[in-house]
C-alpha cells in the first residue's frame, strides 16, 4: 500500500479506502465479528482510512467501528458524515445547517468513542441551506478541534467550486476532498466533478467502484438475462484473464488509473471479498486495456467538454497542437 496527501494538506491516506457502510446493518450486513476481520485485514495491508456515516446501520457502523479502533484510533485516518435524518418527523433533524451539524457530530464522536474525527464530510448537498452558513459551522467545530479536515459527498460541481471559493475568501476550512460515484458503468464525475477536484487540488474518494457487484464479473442476473453493462462485464473478462486477476480487481484499479487524485472506497462485506479488493494494488492496465475498457462503456463527455476538444484546432490554431501546457 503506498499514500498519497489528503487534498491540499499534509495528511498521508492510503491508496484504497476502507468503506463501513455494511457495518452492522441488519439485512445483508457485517456482523461484529466480520468486521473485525475486515478491519484487521485492512490494517495489515497498511490502509488507514476508514469511511463511514451516522445514517449507516442506524449509527451500528459508527458504533461497531468505535469498539474496533478504540485501542489503534491513532493509526487511521477516520472519516464520518452528517446530512441524512436521524428522525423522519424532525424537519431539523436533518440537512447540512449549523443544528443539524452540532447534533450530529456529537452523536458520532459517543458512538466512534474518540474526541475528533480526521475527515468530516458533508453527506449531499442541500439546497435550503445557505452555503454560507454550512461552511461556517464547519469550521467552526474545526476551530473547536473536533474536526480536523472536513469533504464533500454528492453534490453538483458549481455548489462545491462556490463553497471552496467562499472558503477561500473568508479564511475558513475548505472542502480537501470530494466523494462521488465512479466506475466504468458511472463516469459522469468524469465531465464537471473530477475535473474540478483536479483543479482544486482535492482528494476523490470513489464510492461504489464494482457498481454494487455488477463490476464483479457475472454475466447472468437471477433471472438468466444478460445484467446490465454486458459488454462491459465481457471487457473486464477479457483484460481480467491477460493480467491474471480477477474482473473487480481490475475494475478497481482502472478507477485508480483514472486520476491520481481517485481513491477507490473498498465497501466489503467479508473479509475475503476485501482480500480480492486489495489485489487491484498489483494490477498494471495497459494503454490498450483501458482503452478496450473504456470503449465497451459508451461514454461521451458531453457539452460542453466535446464541443471545446472538437473546436479547438480551429479556435485555437494549428500550433496549439505544439503546445505543452500545464
Amino acid at each position: 500500500m503506498r499514500y498519497r496527501l489528503m487534498g491540499q494538506t499534509g495528511l498521508r491516506v492510503s491508496e484504497l479506502f476502507l468503506g463501513a457502510m455494511k457495518f452492522g446493518t441488519p439485512e445483508g450486513g457485517s456482523p461484529p465479528e466480520e468486521c473485525r476481520r475486515i478491519v484487521d485485514l485492512y490494517d495489515d495491508a497498511g490502509g488507514n482510512v476508514v469511511d463511514t456515516a451516522n445514517a449507516y446501520g442506524d449509527g451500528r457502523s459508527e458504533t461497531i467501528l468505535g469498539e474496533l479502533l478504540e485501542r489503534r484510533r491513532e493509526r487511521f485516518v477516520l472519516a464520518t458524515k452528517y446530512t441524512i435524518s436521524r428522525d423522519s418527523t424532525d424537519p431539523n433533524a436533518a440537512g447540512n445547517h449549523r443544528k443539524s451539524l452540532v447534533h450530529a457530530l456529537e452523536a458520532s464522536l459517543r458512538r466512534l468513542r474518540t474526541d475528533y474525527v480526521d475527515v468530516y464530510w458533508v453527506h449531499m448537498w442541500d439546497r435550503h441551506t445557505p452555503l454560507e452558513e454550512t461552511m461556517r459551522a464547519l469550521d467552526d467545530v474545526v476551530r473547536a478541534g473536533k474536526v480536523l479536515y472536513v469533504g464533500i459527498s454528492d453534490a453538483p460541481a458549481w455548489v462545491v467550486s462556490r463553497a471552496n471559493t467562499l472558503a477561500e475568501w473568508r479564511g475558513w476550512a475548505p472542502f480537501v476532498g470530494l466523494q462521488v460515484p465512479y466506475n466504468l458503468l458511472a463516469r459522469d464525475i468524469e465531465r464537471e466533478l473530477l475535473p474540478m477536484a483536479e483543479a482544486f487540488g482535492m482528494t476523490v474518494a470513489a464510492w461504489g467502484p464494482l457498481a454494487h457487484g455488477r463490476l464483479s464479473g457475472r454475466l447472468e442476473g437471477a433471472t438468466g438475462a444478460p445484467t446490465d453493462g454486458h459488454a462491459v462485464t465481457l471487457a473486464l473478462r477479457e483484460v481480467a484473464d491477460e493480467v491474471g486477476a480477477t474482473p473487480a480487481q481490475v475494475a478497481i484499479a482502472w478507477t485508480r488509473a483514472a486520476s491520481r487524485a481517485v481513491h477507490p472506497i473498498l465497501g466489503a462485506r467479508t473479509a475475503e471479498q476485501l482480500k480480492d479488493g486489495l489485489g487491484a494494488l498489483d494490477v498494471v492496465l495497459t494503454h490498450d486495456a483501458r482503452a478496450r475498457l473504456e470503449a465497451a462503456t459508451d461514454f461521451t463527455v458531453g457539452f460542453p467538454g466535446d464541443f471545446i476538444a472538437k473546436s479547438s484546432p480551429w479556435v485555437f490554431g494549428e500550433a496549439s497542437g505544439r503546445l505543452d501546457g500545464r
